[in-house]
C-alpha cells in the first residue's frame, strides 16, 4: 500500500468517525459545506473550461443538496417552514442544472449565497432539550423537524466520501 492510499484510508476513517459521532444538528452542518465544497469545485473547473470535472462537482452539489438536505427534512411534521425550505433546494437544484447547461458563475454564486445564509441560520440553531431530531430557530421559535438521524448520517458519509473522490 503506497503513501497515497494509506492517507486515503485515514481520511476516510476521520469522515466515518466525524460523521458517525455527529448529531442531526452537526450532520445537516456538514451537509451544507460539502455542497458549499462541490460549488466551489465547479466553479474553479468552469474557469479552467474542465467540462468534465465540472458537471462531476455540480452533480455532487446536487445530490448533497437533494439526497441529503431536502430529503432530510421531516415533510409530514414540519409545516410550512420545511415546505419553503424543500422548495428552496428544489430551486437551488434547478439553478445549479441551469449552470452547468450554460457555464453560468454567476448562477454558482447565486446558489452559494443561498448556501451560506442557510448555513448561517443553522449555525445559530440550538438544539431543544432532549429532542435530538428536532431543532429550534431562536428568531421566530419555529421547529424544523428532521429525519431521523441515521438516514442523515448515511447521507452525510456518502456526499463526503463523493467529494472527496472527486
Amino acid at each position: 500500500m503506497n503513501a497515497f492510499t494509506k492517507l486515503k484510508k485515514y481520511e476516510e476513517v476521520g469522515v466515518d468517525s466525524s460523521v458517525h459521532s455527529a448529531d442531526a444538528h452537526k450532520l445537516v452542518l456538514l451537509l451544507y459545506q460539502g455542497a458549499l465544497l462541490s460549488i466551489a469545485a465547479a466553479r474553479n473547473h468552469m474557469q479552467q473550461g474542465e467540462l468534465g470535472p465540472k458537471g462531476k462537482s455540480i452533480s455532487q452539489a446536487i445530490s448533497i443538496i437533494e439526497d441529503g438536505l431536502r430529503a432530510s427534512l421531516n415533510l409530514s411534521v414540519g409545516g410550512e417552514l420545511v415546505h419553503n425550505l424543500s422548495s428552496l433546494y428544489a430551486y437551488m437544484t434547478a439553478r445549479l442544472l441551469e449552470a452547468n447547461l450554460r457555464n453560468d458563475m454567476l448562477i454558482l454564486d447565486e446558489v452559494t449565497r443561498l448556501l451560506v445564509e442557510l448555513r448561517g441560520g443553522w449555525e445559530a440553531i440550538r438544539s431543544t432539550a432532549g429532542v435530538e431530531a428536532v431543532s429550534v430557530v431562536p428568531d421566530d421559535h419555529k421547529v424544523v423537524p428532521l429525519a431521523p438521524r441515521q438516514e442523515i448520517r448515511s447521507t452525510a458519509r456518502q456526499a463526503i466520501h463523493a467529494y472527496q473522490q472527486g
